[in-house]
């Protein structure tokens, strides 16, 4: 039951400007609690409900602002989730897809060889391809590099949301599909 609970409002939701313009995706949780400020509103529902003691709140989809947001240049942190979800949790040796907790950070050059870490040196890895290549560059150890990687831009965030739009339907029509 709260297990349920938890995966409700971890939900992605879709958040758009005032204008509809998407511009980020939030867990369920914190459009909540955006619709309860006032500060959005609800455009789509999920179909889901969360209970208090006295009221019952329903699961929002897409939320909307209710005054415009100027969006500066958006950067990401850089982090393992944000790493996989630019590589689409998907190994960018072998090319497999896989759960979160299937993969690894691979620094493409080694930090013993010099190699920083950023969205420029960082990709998903399996563990098999992560033990192959080892200490080694990816040449060294027979293994190629699908994409290269490229750091977080409003570009991918936008691809994202349109991968995550695929599963709800409700997202389509504000995605520009």
């Amino acid at each position: 039951m709260a297990a349920d609970r938890e995966r409700l409002l971890q939900a992605p939701v879709l958040v758009l400007n005032a204008t509809y313009e998407p511009i980020n995706v939030t867990a369920a949780r914190r459009a909540l609690v955006l619709v309860l400020k006032g500060t959005a509103t609800t455009e789509e529902e999920n179909g889901s409900f969360i209970h208090s003691t006295r009221v019952a709140f329903r699961i929002p989809s897409v939320i909307r602002l209710t005054e415009f947001r100027r969006i500066p240049h958006q950067t990401r942190a850089l982090s393992r989730k944000n790493i996989l979800m630019r590589d689409r949790y998907t190994c960018q040796f072998c090319g497999r897809a896989l759960p979160a907790a299937e993969l690894t950070l691979d620094h493409i050059i080694p930090r013993s060889k010099g190699g920083h870490t950023d969205w420029d040196n960082l990709v998903a890895c399996c563990h098999k391809c992560n033990t192959l290549k080892g200490n080694r560059l990816p040449e060294d150890a027979g293994l190629k590099l699908r994409r290269q990687p490229r750091p977080f831009t409003l570009h991918t965030s936008r691809h994202i949301m349109r991968m995550l739009g695929r599963a709800d339907e409700r997202w389509r029509k504000y995605l520009f599909y």
